[in-house]
């Protein structure tokens, strides 16, 4: 298993794998214009990471991590990891686990004071996954709000 963080041309791979994440999400077509530059201003971002694991040379399995400036905890970023997601011809074999433990390392390196994780899984088996990964399970609550299912006041 190689680890790495994504490239230009690994946008049809990543792309891919977000189908399994969300399958209803529309198809985008990563020769389009839009989703180049998306992808271009993505990269550039050195705040933004996208990690991959590659089994001889495929993409089977990604996670996203975005660093965050911070002025609590004497100034230190903390992570926010999402998007995590295996092809499933690949589950259970250790490859999302690695990405994981990847992008929890190059947070610790950038001297992250925590990182979060959130999941819309309710599945026991995945909350556990995530647990054997080093997250922990009800030090914080998460909320989410969606701009067409908030209030304005």
């Amino acid at each position: 298993m190689n680890i790495r963080r994504a490239t230009t041309e690994d946008l049809p791979a990543l792309l891919r794998l977000y189908g399994f994440l969300n399958p209803n999400d529309p198809v985008l077509d990563p020769l389009s214009e839009a989703v180049q530059q998306h992808w271009k201003m993505i990269l550039n971002d050195d705040k933004l990471r996208y990690f991959l694991a590659e089994n001889s040379g495929r993409v089977i399995a990604t996670c996203a991590l975005t660093l965050i400036p911070n002025f609590t905890r004497n100034m230190k970023p903390y992570g926010v990891i999402e998007n995590v997601v295996t092809d499933p011809e690949f589950r259970k074999q250790g490859f999302a686990t690695g990405v994981l433990r990847h992008a929890l390392n190059d947070a610790w390196s950038e001297g992250c004071y925590k990182v979060m994780l959130s999941t819309g899984s309710k599945r026991e088996s995945t909350l556990r996954f995530y647990e054997n990964s080093g997250f922990k399970r009800g030090i914080k609550t998460g909320f989410v709000a969606h701009p067409d299912e908030s209030s304005s006041q």
